[in-house]
């Protein structure tokens, strides 16, 4: 049997504020956004990735504190390229540091409006072997 990891709570403080900022400024595809009178989420995912984020309320579930979640981990096969990307979007993100010169060493980290930090990973394998090949990837307002 197969387990796949799909979906990622992010607890935060203000839908709209962090839709702007993980769609706008990190550059994931907004999935769908809900708002009625019993919920207000959104569902983001990361460009090539088969696991989304869900921010926002939904009815039933207990609600993490804003900004609790630490060290939720991106990939990307050029760790610098990516910063350079995310600070012209006006990201504030940590230096690129190189803990191991092999692959999968070398990595930088931001936080969203709330503190939630992440950690992106350079993995050079990624360019030339994507785990969602393109052709297989959704479209943008497909969904997954």
């Amino acid at each position: 049997m197969d387990w796949t990891l799909e979906v990622i709570r992010v607890p935060v403080s203000d839908l709209d504020r962090s839709i702007a900022f993980y769609s706008d400024q990190i550059g994931f595809d907004l999935d769908h956004h809900t708002v009625n009178e019993h919920m207000a989420f959104a569902q983001l995912t990361p460009p090539g990735s088969g696991c989304s984020i869900v921010i926002g309320s939904l009815p039933g579930e207990e609600q993490m504190e804003p900004g609790s979640l630490k060290g939720l981990q991106l990939v990307v096969p050029d760790a610098r390229a990516a910063r350079e990307e995310l600070v012209a979007r006006g990201v504030e993100a940590g230096g690129v540091n190189v803990i191991d010169e092999r692959d999968g060493g070398t990595m930088f980290g931001f936080s969203d409006p709330d503190g939630n930090t992440w950690v992106v990973q350079q993995i050079q394998a990624r360019a030339a072997n994507p785990l969602i090949p393109y052709s297989a990837r959704p479209q943008p307002g497909e969904g997954i």
